[in-house]
C-alpha cells in the first residue's frame, strides 16, 4: 500500500512558478515509476509528467515540455514537479500517482495503482 499526499499548489500569476511535492508512505516508492496528472474543470484527467523508479528516465506531455521538470528523492520518498512559465491553461487540480511499473512510463491513468487527493493550481492572467 502506498499513500500519497500532494502539496505546493496555490494561486500564481501568469509567468510565475510553483513547485509541487508528493510525499509517499510505504516501502515501495523507489521501485515504482511516478507520474503527475492534472484535471481542469470540465475536462478529463490528463498526463503531465513521469519519472521512472530510478529517476533515470522522464517523460513529459507536449504542453509542458520545456517548462515543467519532474524529479524525485527516493531517500525522502518524495516526488516533485517544478512548474515554470505558468499560463492559464495550466490551471487544474494536480495529482501524483504511483505506477505498477518501475522502469516504464505509461502516461495513462488506467495503469496507476495509487493516487493522491490532488492539489489545486490556479494561474491568473
Amino acid at each position: 500500500q502506498v499513500q500519497l499526499v500532494e502539496s505546493g499548489g496555490g494561486l500564481v500569476q501568469a509567468g510565475g512558478s510553483l513547485r509541487l511535492s508528493c510525499a509517499a508512505s510505504g516501502r515501495t516508492f523507489s521501485s515504482r515509476a511516478m507520474e503527475w496528472f492534472r484535471q481542469a474543470p470540465g475536462k478529463e484527467r490528463e498526463f503531465v509528467a513521469g519519472i521512472t523508479g530510478s529517476g533515470v528516465s522522464t517523460l513529459y506531455a507536449a504542453s509542458v515540455k520545456g517548462r515543467f521538470t519532474v524529479s524525485r528523492d527516493n531517500a525522502k520518498n518524495t516526488l516533485y514537479l517544478q512548474m515554470n512559465s505558468l499560463n492559464s491553461e495550466d490551471t487544474a487540480v494536480y495529482y501524483c500517482a504511483a505506477s505498477r511499473y518501475s522502469g516504464r512510463l505509461v502516461s495513462t491513468t488506467r495503469e496507476m495503482d495509487f493516487w493522491g487527493k490532488g492539489t489545486l493550481v490556479t494561474v491568473s492572467s
